[in-house]
């Protein structure tokens, strides 16, 4: 569920209704300024993405990739899948937007839009998982691969959804109403 659904969902907080106050923004105007962050935020893992999904194509024609193991073969071509997928996703609302433009929906294209992000965001974890896995494999073979890619895995987590979780409820005060 994307923030501005979550937004949406809760009661307004004290700090949200203020700067909703102070905005005073239409709809049309919040739905363009949703855009925009989002556009902004998934700049970086587009291009992350990318960089990573055109590395991954250009393995397949070095000389060492023909003396990777069937398993290892296995888990690099899951892994060009994986990003070749998060990168349709993350690349996703931009075609979007081009083919609604100027249909009057753009609350509902900066949803759909959060949702292929978040989606993106999941393929990319995968994609990263799945390429660490298959880099230590063939660098160390040895069995803490499994540990250590866990670990990382760990590190994502709390990092991409952990940290952001616990900040929007230590931080997000919904105010008591009067018993009554």
């Amino acid at each position: 569920m994307a923030d501005s659904d979550v937004a949406e969902a809760r009661p307004a907080t004290r700090q949200g209704s203020a700067e909703q106050a102070q905005r005073e923004e239409s709809e049309a105007e919040r739905a363009d300024r949703r855009w925009n962050e989002l556009m902004q935020e998934i700049r970086v893992a587009q291009t992350g993405v990318q960089i990573l999904f055109g590395f991954l194509l250009s393995v397949a024609f070095t000389p060492a990739f023909g003396h990777l193991s069937h398993t290892n073969r296995l888990i690099y071509i899951t892994t060009v899948v994986l990003g070749a997928t998060a990168a349709g996703a993350l690349i996703a609302p931009v075609p979007f937007h081009r083919l609604i433009s100027g249909r009057s929906i753009k609350a509902q294209a900066v949803r759909w839009a959060a949702r292929l992000i978040f989606l993106g965001l999941a393929l990319l974890v995968a994609t990263l998982t799945s390429a660490l896995f298959l880099i230590l494999r063939v660098a160390t073979h040895d069995g803490f691969v499994p540990w250590l890619v866990g670990t990382v895995v760990a590190w994502y987590l709390a990092c991409w959804v952990a940290l952001p979780l616990w900040a929007r409820h230590r931080y997000t005060t919904v105010p008591v109403e009067p018993a009554g």
